[in-house]
C-alpha cells in the first residue's frame, strides 16, 4: 500500500503531516495491544512479519522510529525482532539505541534500582501464590500481574493491598492493565520517555500510538508540546481493545481497532505523502 487508502479518512487527515515531512517526523508506539496483539501469557507475545517489514520501512523514511514500553528494553527488542529501532523500556527507565548490546540506565535511579526488587522479594510468597499473582521482574520496575488467575477479582484486591504497602514504604504503584508496577521513582513514565527521545532529535511532527493507561502520559506530552510551539504537530493514536480504558478514546485524536488497525496506520505512514504523487 503505497497511499493512506487504507485508513479511515480522519486518520488520512491526522497523519498527513507526517507523511508529507518524514524527515522532520517521529513516529513512536507502545508494544503490546498496538504492535502485538494480546495474549494470555506476556511470554507469547510477537510482533507479526508483516508489522515487522513495515516498520523497517519506516526506520529508513522518519527520522526517528521507537517503541516506549513497559517492558524491559532488551526484552521489547526481542518481541518485535527490528533491531534498527530505539526502544525505550521499563516505561523511560532504559533507553537501547539501534544494534546496541546494552541498555542505558536513566541516571534519576542509579542508586535506588534494587529497592522494588527488594520490596517484592520480602513480599509472602504463600499469600501472592494463593491470591494466583505472577511476579515479572523487570529490573527496577516489579511487576505483578493477575492475568489468567483462577479468581482475578480476588487477585486484584491482593495487588491493591500489596501497592498500599508498596507506597507506605516509599515505592511508587503504577497500575496497567491487569498488572500492577511497583517503581522506584515517581517522575519516570512514557511521557518523560517520549520527551528525552523528541530532544535527541531535530523533529518538529510526531505520532505516538498506544492502547493503555500508561499511553496517555505520551499523549498528553506531546500535547503540550504542540500547545507550546515545540511541535508543529501532533497525532495521538489510540488503539481500542475490550479492556482498554475510557479515557483512551477521549485523549486520542483518532482511534482504529487493535493492532491489525495499527497496522493500517503505519502501512500508510510508510507510503509516499500524496501531495508528492505529481512527479
Amino acid at each position: 500500500m503505497t497511499d493512506a487508502s487504507s485508513v479511515t479518512p480522519d486518520v488520512a487527515e491526522l497523519i498527513e503531516p507526517l507523511r508529507a515531512d518524514p524527515g522532520a517526523s517521529a513516529l513512536l508506539c507502545d508494544i503490546d495491544g498496538t504492535l502485538a496483539p494480546i495474549v494470555p501469557d506476556p511470554e507469547d507475545a510477537a510482533v507479526p512479519e508483516e508489522t515487522r517489514e513495515v516498520l523497517r520501512q519506516l526506520v529508513g523514511r522518519y527520522a526517528l522510529v521507537a517503541c516506549v514500553t513497559g517492558r524491559r528494553a532488551l526484552e521489547a527488542r526481542w518481541i518485535v525482532g527490528v533491531e534498527e529501532l530505539v526502544y525505550s523500556g521499563n516505561h523511560g527507565l532504559e533507553l537501547l539505541r539501534p544494534r546496541a548490546t546494552d541498555p542505558e540506565l536513566d541516571p534519576a535511579i542509579a542508586d535506588d534500582a534494587r529497592r522494588a526488587r527488594d520490596f517484592v522479594l520480602d513480599l509472602d510468597a504463600a499469600d501472592v501464590s494463593a491470591a494466583g499473582l505472577r511476579l515479572e521482574s523487570k529490573g527496577p520496575i516489579q511487576a505483578i500481574h493477575w492475568r489468567g488467575a483462577e479468581d482475578e477479582a480476588a487477585a486484584k484486591r491482593q495487588a491493591e493491598l500489596i501497592a498500599g504497602t508498596a507506597r507506605t514504604a516509599g515505592l511508587v504503584p503504577h497500575w496497567g492493565r491487569k498488572v500492577l508496577e511497583v517503581r522506584p521513582v515517581a517522575d519516570i513514565d512514557k511521557g518523560t520517555a517520549v520527551e528525552r527521545l523528541l530532544s535527541e532529535h531535530a523533529v518538529q511532527l510526531a505520532l505516538f500510538g498506544g492502547d493503555d493507561r500508561g499511553d496517555l502520559d505520551a499523549f498528553a506530552l506531546l500535547e503540550r508540546l504542540a500547545d507550546s510551539g515545540r511541535l508543529r504537530a501532533a497525532a495521538c493514536v489510540g488503539v481500542a481493545s475490550e479492556e482498554a480504558p475510557p479515557e483512551l478514546a477521549e485523549r486520542a485524536d483518532a482511534v482504529v481497532d487493535g493492532p491489525d488497525g495499527f497496522l493500517d496506520v503505519l502501512r500508510a505512514l510508510a507510503g509516499p505523502a500524496e501531495t508528492a504523487s505529481g512527479d
